[in-house]
């Protein structure tokens, strides 16, 4: 069940021979589920090509128009990239990501993410993840080829579910969840006026940050729900006098 739970998303891809060795890498590693959020060609015969054994994988590639739509069921979203941002997000090891990518997955979908051949993810799609995984390389020489770093988090995955003793982690919400919840946030805080249109700055991109580091479980996010319903209920309240 654990390696049915997990997807594996590329976004923007630009030669299709690399989402081809994707499949193939996802198949090395008994993994099934590829995600596509608008490849530059797909599908196309290089892309058969270099899948070799796996088709199947490759013909039941899902592409999707968008990341939220690719990961709005998920519970957990690891973004990959071989460059520190400003959008600061806790840095898991491709190994430590496994351990983490496993337990979770025992109850929920997991997604992770690769950008772009060129220019890897943009900060904010990584914004949209909970962590950023990292393959330790040569600092002199630290990029990878796409592909390559499928196989390496594919690999750590398939390893750490032969070998590790999983322990069940709590039940987190859906990314689907967390974005609701940040909108009835942003919906309070402008009601409370805290977010004020002529100066709104980059509170709710450090809010959703934030909420995204902290990662709430799912009742934890349902108080949350509860606290902003009722504040939301005595501000409307007040208004009506």
């Amino acid at each position: 069940m654990q390696l049915q739970n997990i997807r594996i998303v590329l976004i923007n891809t630009f030669h299709p021979g690399n989402i081809g060795a994707a499949a193939r890498a996802l198949k090395n590693m008994g993994l099934t589920n590829l995600y596509l959020v608008n490849p530059i060609a797909f599908p196309h015969k290089e892309a058969s090509a270099r899948a070799a054994g796996a088709q199947d994988v490759l013909n039941s590639a899902i592409v999707v128009n968008s990341l939220e739509e690719a990961i709005q069921d998920c519970q957990l979203v690891i973004g990959t990239s071989a460059r520190n941002r400003t959008f600061d997000l806790p840095l898991l090891s491709v190994k430590e990501s496994a351990v983490k990518i496993l337990t979770e997955a025992e109850h929920g979908q997991i997604a992770v993410i690769f950008g772009r051949e060129s220019k890897g993810l943009l900060n904010e799609e990584l914004s949209l993840c909970n962590f950023h995984l990292y393959i330790p390389t040569n600092p002199e020489y630290p990029v990878l080829n796409i592909s390559q770093a499928i196989q390496l988090v594919c690999y750590e995955i398939w390893l750490g579910s032969q070998e590790v003793s999983v322990t069940p982690s709590p039940l987190y919400p859906l990314q689907q969840e967390m974005i609701h919840f940040y909108q009835h946030l942003e919906q309070v805080l402008r009601k409370a006026h805290f977010l004020i249109p002529q100066h709104e700055g980059r509170a709710m991109q450090k809010l959703q940050r934030f909420f995204n580091r902290a990662r709430p479980e799912k009742e934890e996010l349902g108080m949350l729900r509860g606290v902003l319903a009722s504040i939301e209920k005595r501000i409307d309240q007040l208004e009506k006098k």
